[in-house]
Protein backbone atom coordinates (compact mmCIF):
# COMPACT_ATOMS: atom_id res chain seq x y z
CA UNK A 1 0.00 0.00 0.00
CA UNK A 2 2.15 2.28 -1.45
CA UNK A 3 2.19 6.10 -2.36
CA UNK A 4 1.30 7.54 -5.93
CA UNK A 5 1.57 10.35 -7.45
CA UNK A 6 -0.57 11.07 -9.92
CA UNK A 7 -0.35 14.62 -12.48
CA UNK A 8 -3.08 15.45 -14.90
CA UNK A 9 -2.33 18.67 -16.94
CA UNK A 10 -4.79 21.13 -17.92
CA UNK A 11 -5.87 19.57 -21.36
CA UNK A 12 -6.83 16.90 -18.47
CA UNK A 13 -9.27 18.45 -16.60
CA UNK A 14 -10.50 20.73 -19.39
CA UNK A 15 -14.16 20.06 -18.50
CA UNK A 16 -16.62 17.49 -16.81
CA UNK A 17 -16.13 15.20 -19.12
CA UNK A 18 -12.47 15.08 -18.66
CA UNK A 19 -12.42 15.65 -15.19
CA UNK A 20 -14.30 12.53 -15.08
CA UNK A 21 -12.22 10.58 -16.97
CA UNK A 22 -9.83 11.48 -14.70
CA UNK A 23 -11.52 10.51 -11.46
CA UNK A 24 -11.63 7.00 -13.00
CA UNK A 25 -7.17 7.06 -13.13
CA UNK A 26 -7.71 8.08 -9.54
CA UNK A 27 -10.58 5.54 -8.66
CA UNK A 28 -8.47 2.99 -10.19
CA UNK A 29 -5.34 3.49 -8.40
CA UNK A 30 -7.23 4.28 -4.88
CA UNK A 31 -9.39 0.28 -5.81
CA UNK A 32 -5.57 -1.09 -5.78
CA UNK A 33 -4.87 0.17 -2.44
CA UNK A 34 -2.24 2.73 -3.01
CA UNK A 35 -2.77 6.23 -1.09
CA UNK A 36 -3.63 8.53 -4.39
CA UNK A 37 -2.28 12.24 -4.58
CA UNK A 38 -2.97 14.26 -7.20
CA UNK A 39 -1.21 17.38 -8.65
CA UNK A 40 -3.53 19.16 -11.00
CA UNK A 41 -3.13 22.07 -13.76
CA UNK A 42 -5.66 24.86 -14.30
CA UNK A 43 -8.46 23.70 -16.54
CA UNK A 44 -8.04 24.45 -20.06
CA UNK A 45 -7.29 28.12 -21.16
CA UNK A 46 -8.08 28.94 -17.68
CA UNK A 47 -4.31 31.11 -17.10
CA UNK A 48 -4.26 32.49 -20.21
CA UNK A 49 -7.51 34.21 -20.09
CA UNK A 50 -6.76 35.21 -16.39
CA UNK A 51 -3.73 36.83 -18.26
CA UNK A 52 -5.75 38.47 -20.47
CA UNK A 53 -7.95 39.61 -18.17
CA UNK A 54 -4.77 41.16 -15.93
CA UNK A 55 -3.98 42.94 -19.52
CA UNK A 56 -7.32 44.31 -19.47
CA UNK A 57 -5.73 46.42 -16.36
CA UNK A 58 -2.02 46.65 -16.81
CA UNK A 59 0.72 46.28 -19.38
CA UNK A 60 3.13 45.90 -16.27
CA UNK A 61 1.45 44.47 -13.37
CA UNK A 62 2.98 43.73 -9.95
CA UNK A 63 4.74 40.76 -9.92
CA UNK A 64 3.46 39.80 -6.40
CA UNK A 65 -0.43 40.34 -7.13
CA UNK A 66 0.63 38.61 -10.64
CA UNK A 67 1.38 35.51 -8.95
CA UNK A 68 -1.83 35.89 -6.67
CA UNK A 69 -4.19 35.95 -10.27
CA UNK A 70 -2.83 32.99 -11.80
CA UNK A 71 -2.38 30.71 -8.71
CA UNK A 72 -6.72 31.15 -8.68
CA UNK A 73 -7.15 28.73 -11.77
CA UNK A 74 -5.48 25.59 -10.07
CA UNK A 75 -7.77 26.48 -6.63
CA UNK A 76 -10.57 25.94 -9.48
CA UNK A 77 -9.70 22.85 -10.91
CA UNK A 78 -8.77 20.98 -6.95
CA UNK A 79 -12.13 22.18 -5.75
CA UNK A 80 -14.14 20.83 -8.52
CA UNK A 81 -12.03 17.17 -8.46
CA UNK A 82 -12.39 16.92 -4.64
CA UNK A 83 -16.52 17.03 -5.33
CA UNK A 84 -16.49 15.07 -8.01
CA UNK A 85 -14.94 12.19 -6.31
CA UNK A 86 -16.99 12.62 -3.49
CA UNK A 87 -20.00 12.44 -5.72
CA UNK A 88 -18.59 9.36 -6.79
CA UNK A 89 -18.32 8.14 -3.33
CA UNK A 90 -14.62 8.25 -2.97
CA UNK A 91 -13.69 10.76 0.20
CA UNK A 92 -11.33 13.38 -1.35
CA UNK A 93 -9.75 17.09 0.22
CA UNK A 94 -8.06 19.74 -1.68
CA UNK A 95 -5.20 21.72 -0.66
CA UNK A 96 -3.66 24.77 -2.30
CA UNK A 97 0.03 25.45 -2.43
CA UNK A 98 0.23 27.66 0.49
CA UNK A 99 -2.13 25.68 2.82
CA UNK A 100 -0.03 22.23 2.82
CA UNK A 101 2.18 24.63 2.83
CA UNK A 102 4.80 24.19 -0.41
CA UNK A 103 7.74 26.72 0.33
CA UNK A 104 9.08 28.44 -2.34
CA UNK A 105 12.19 31.22 -2.57
CA UNK A 106 10.88 34.70 -3.19
CA UNK A 107 11.24 34.88 -7.52
CA UNK A 108 7.77 35.59 -8.15
CA UNK A 109 6.54 33.81 -11.38
CA UNK A 110 9.68 31.38 -11.43
CA UNK A 111 9.75 30.13 -7.90
CA UNK A 112 11.70 27.53 -6.73
CA UNK A 113 10.66 24.83 -3.92
CA UNK A 114 12.69 24.40 -1.42
CA UNK A 115 11.41 22.64 1.11
CA UNK A 116 7.38 20.94 1.58
CA UNK A 117 5.37 20.12 4.95
CA UNK A 118 4.00 16.60 4.41
CA UNK A 119 2.70 16.17 7.41
CA UNK A 120 -1.22 17.32 6.48
CA UNK A 121 -0.98 15.22 3.44
CA UNK A 122 0.43 12.11 5.09
CA UNK A 123 -2.33 12.77 7.88
CA UNK A 124 -4.88 12.93 5.47
CA UNK A 125 -3.71 9.99 3.30
CA UNK A 126 -3.75 7.58 6.43
CA UNK A 127 -7.41 8.58 7.36
CA UNK A 128 -7.68 6.81 3.85
CA UNK A 129 -8.76 10.02 1.66
CA UNK A 130 -7.48 10.79 -1.48
CA UNK A 131 -5.42 14.10 -1.71
CA UNK A 132 -5.79 17.07 -4.56
CA UNK A 133 -2.74 19.48 -4.55
CA UNK A 134 -2.63 22.54 -6.79
CA UNK A 135 0.25 22.73 -9.06
CA UNK A 136 2.51 25.17 -10.46
CA UNK A 137 2.37 27.39 -6.78
CA UNK A 138 3.55 27.92 -3.25
CA UNK A 139 4.41 30.04 -0.30
CA UNK A 140 7.29 31.90 0.52
CA UNK A 141 8.56 32.67 3.83
CA UNK A 142 6.90 36.52 3.58
CA UNK A 143 3.53 34.56 3.49
CA UNK A 144 2.59 35.75 0.29
CA UNK A 145 1.81 33.28 -2.60
CA UNK A 146 4.25 32.21 -5.50
CA UNK A 147 4.00 30.56 -8.86
CA UNK A 148 6.92 28.43 -10.55
CA UNK A 149 7.04 29.37 -14.15
CA UNK A 150 6.62 26.75 -16.95
CA UNK A 151 5.52 23.40 -16.38
CA UNK A 152 5.04 24.12 -12.61
CA UNK A 153 2.66 21.45 -11.99
CA UNK A 154 4.99 18.76 -12.91
CA UNK A 155 7.67 20.33 -10.48
CA UNK A 156 4.93 20.30 -7.83
CA UNK A 157 4.61 16.45 -8.63
CA UNK A 158 7.91 15.24 -9.05
CA UNK A 159 8.54 17.82 -5.37
CA UNK A 160 5.83 15.75 -4.15
CA UNK A 161 6.89 12.44 -5.17
CA UNK A 162 10.66 12.94 -3.37
CA UNK A 163 9.09 14.56 -0.09
CA UNK A 164 6.59 11.66 0.36
CA UNK A 165 8.62 9.27 -1.02
CA UNK A 166 6.66 7.99 -3.44
CA UNK A 167 6.41 4.49 -5.23
CA UNK A 168 5.53 5.72 -8.47
CA UNK A 169 5.06 8.99 -10.36
CA UNK A 170 2.52 9.50 -13.82
CA UNK A 171 2.62 12.54 -15.57
CA UNK A 172 -0.83 12.19 -17.57
CA UNK A 173 -0.76 13.98 -20.66
CA UNK A 174 -2.50 14.71 -24.54
CA UNK A 175 -0.18 12.16 -25.81
CA UNK A 176 1.19 8.61 -24.83
CA UNK A 177 4.53 9.28 -24.21
CA UNK A 178 7.95 10.67 -24.95
CA UNK A 179 8.28 10.51 -29.07
CA UNK A 180 11.36 10.88 -31.00
CA UNK A 181 9.51 14.07 -32.61
CA UNK A 182 6.44 15.17 -33.00
CA UNK A 183 4.17 12.11 -34.30
CA UNK A 184 1.30 14.56 -35.06
CA UNK A 185 4.14 15.84 -37.80
CA UNK A 186 5.78 12.82 -38.11
CA UNK A 187 4.07 9.62 -38.56
CA UNK A 188 7.41 7.68 -38.57
CA UNK A 189 7.96 8.98 -35.13
CA UNK A 190 9.40 6.47 -32.52
CA UNK A 191 8.24 6.16 -28.90
CA UNK A 192 10.62 5.55 -26.06
CA UNK A 193 9.39 2.68 -23.57
CA UNK A 194 12.31 4.34 -21.39
CA UNK A 195 14.46 7.42 -21.48
CA UNK A 196 17.32 8.90 -19.41
CA UNK A 197 16.97 12.13 -17.53
CA UNK A 198 20.21 13.86 -19.69
CA UNK A 199 18.41 12.77 -22.91
CA UNK A 200 14.73 14.34 -21.58
CA UNK A 201 15.99 17.82 -20.39
CA UNK A 202 18.00 17.94 -24.13
CA UNK A 203 15.06 17.36 -25.56
CA UNK A 204 12.91 19.79 -24.07
CA UNK A 205 15.55 22.76 -24.20
CA UNK A 206 15.29 21.67 -28.24
CA UNK A 207 11.13 22.36 -28.03
CA UNK A 208 9.94 19.14 -27.04
CA UNK A 209 6.67 20.32 -24.83
CA UNK A 210 6.14 17.10 -23.24
CA UNK A 211 7.96 17.98 -19.93
CA UNK A 212 9.82 21.02 -18.66
CA UNK A 213 13.59 21.13 -18.23
CA UNK A 214 13.16 22.19 -14.72
CA UNK A 215 10.66 19.46 -13.62
CA UNK A 216 13.23 16.93 -15.19
CA UNK A 217 16.29 18.43 -13.75
CA UNK A 218 14.47 18.48 -9.98
CA UNK A 219 13.64 14.45 -11.33
CA UNK A 220 17.31 13.86 -11.58
CA UNK A 221 18.77 15.69 -8.50
CA UNK A 222 16.21 13.73 -6.44
CA UNK A 223 15.83 10.51 -8.63
CA UNK A 224 12.87 10.35 -8.91
CA UNK A 225 11.63 8.23 -12.03
CA UNK A 226 8.74 9.55 -14.41
CA UNK A 227 6.02 7.40 -16.00
CA UNK A 228 4.79 9.44 -18.65
CA UNK A 229 1.51 8.15 -20.01
CA UNK A 230 -1.83 9.29 -21.87
CA UNK A 231 -4.99 10.50 -20.15
CA UNK A 232 -7.33 9.18 -22.86
CA UNK A 233 -5.86 6.07 -23.96
CA UNK A 234 -4.49 3.07 -21.75
CA UNK A 235 -0.82 2.05 -22.84
CA UNK A 236 2.56 1.85 -20.60
CA UNK A 237 3.65 4.93 -22.22
CA UNK A 238 7.65 6.35 -21.35
CA UNK A 239 9.51 5.78 -18.19
CA UNK A 240 11.93 8.69 -17.44
CA UNK A 241 14.63 7.74 -15.60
Amino acid sequence: MGIIVQKFGGTSVADKEKLLNVCNHIIKEYKANNKVVVVVSAQGKTTDMLVLEEKEITNNPDVREHDVLLSTGEQITISKLAMYLKELGYDAISYTGWQVPIITDDIYGNANIIDINTNKILNQLEQGRIVIVAGFQGINKSGDITTLGRGGSDTTAVALASYLKAEKLYIYTDVDGVYSEDPNINKNAIKYDTISYDKMIEMAKNGAKVLHTKCVEMAKKNNVPIIVKSTFVENEGTVVK
